[in-house]
């Protein structure tokens, strides 16, 4: 049984300078021209200047390039160093295909923000776990930044993250949200997209969820799907390791003609944790939703599921 990762020690990368330069890359799905010149409009109109990696719209069956080209182009945004920040233009399918063909040592030697979200998850979570890199969940290029206007609350989190040496602080919770298990913990936060997260338990690249705040999210995935990966968590040990859950928004999966008498989403949550004293609070902003909230993973937070609130309390980056 392959051991999950404990990241050596949390690696911050630098803030985002004024005028800096990013680097828009594709590790999943090709990003479309239309796409990626509007996330380039975009960024060049608030200061930064933007490398477009010539394989970010190429097409090899639903990928955006063979997986050696799309892991060059990650490692090349990484190893340039006028490249500041790394940003993800779309997400869909493939990020963790390229994951044993990353050069990690060279990475922590390079440390860069990445953004990314959804099928980035594989790619983020492996930085933390190989490397201990505090990457940026919550944002893309085609579903964000290049919409006319881009979602508030996404962007101001990200570039919140990405350029201020202070935390993020309180998250402000869904009105609806609710609290399923009493308590607070503090830890690491790990927010991911269920599915990506459970595709790595098992390998090298799952990283050590010990003590750490868990937030969970997917899209487009049937009941019992949603709930063979609760219980996936909980057969490999996950739920008895972390100190705290948190939930996301579970987009599409819970539609009328797919619930067939099955449990909701709360239901089944509270049955896979069991007796375990595990605080857990849903309400997150964060998923496949509009106006999502940026937050980093690895970073300290406090979750107190009892008052509805969840707190970021390190900065994301070095000043």
């Amino acid at each position: 049984m392959t051991a999950n990762m404990h990241p050596l020690c949390l690696m911050r990368s630098a803030a985002l300078p004024r005028g800096g330069n990013i680097a828009l890359v594709s590790p999943s799905k090709p990003g479309d021209a239309a796409s990626i010149s509007r996330t380039v409009a975009y960024l060049e109109n608030r200061g930064y200047s933007v490398v477009v990696h010539p394989q970010a719209s190429a097409t090899y069956h639903y990928l955006a390039g063979p997986d050696a080209l799309r892991a060059d182009q990650v490692m090349e945004a990484f190893t340039d160093p006028d490249i500041h920040a790394i940003i993800c233009n779309r997400g869909g399918y493939g990020s963790g295909r390229i994951l044993d063909l990353l050069d990690y040592d060279h990475i922590r030697c390079h440390p860069k923000p990445l953004v990314g979200f959804s099928d980035s998850t594989g790619l983020q979570l492996a930085l933390y776990a190989r490397c201990g890199l505090v990457t940026l969940s919550g944002a893309l290029g085609d579903t964000d930044l290049a919409q006319n206007p881009p979602p508030a609350t996404t962007v101001t989190s990200l570039f919140h993250l990405l350029t201020e040496s202070t935390p993020l602080g309180e998250i402000a919770t869904h009105p609806d949200s609710m609290c399923l298990r009493t308590g607070s913990a503090t830890g690491p936060l790990i927010p991911a997209n269920l599915a990506l997260l459970c595709s790595l338990l098992g390998t090298r690249f799952a990283p050590d969820l010990t003590d750490a705040i868990l937030l969970v999210e997917d899209v487009w995935e049937a009941p019992y799907r949603l709930d063979r990966m609760f219980t996936q968590l909980r057969l490999a040990g996950i739920l008895d390791q972390i100190a705290g859950l948190a939930l996301g928004t579970f987009r599409r999966c819970f539609v009328p003609e797919e619930m067939e008498d099955g449990p909701t989403l709360e239901e089944m949550v509270v049955d896979a944790i069991g007796t375990r004293d595990l605080p857990v609070l849903t309400g997150i902003p964060y998923g496949h939703m509009p106006n999502r909230v940026v937050l980093p993973v690895g970073t300290n937070c406090l979750l107190n599921a009892t008052e509805h609130r969840l707190t970021l309390l390190d900065a994301a980056v070095d000043g």
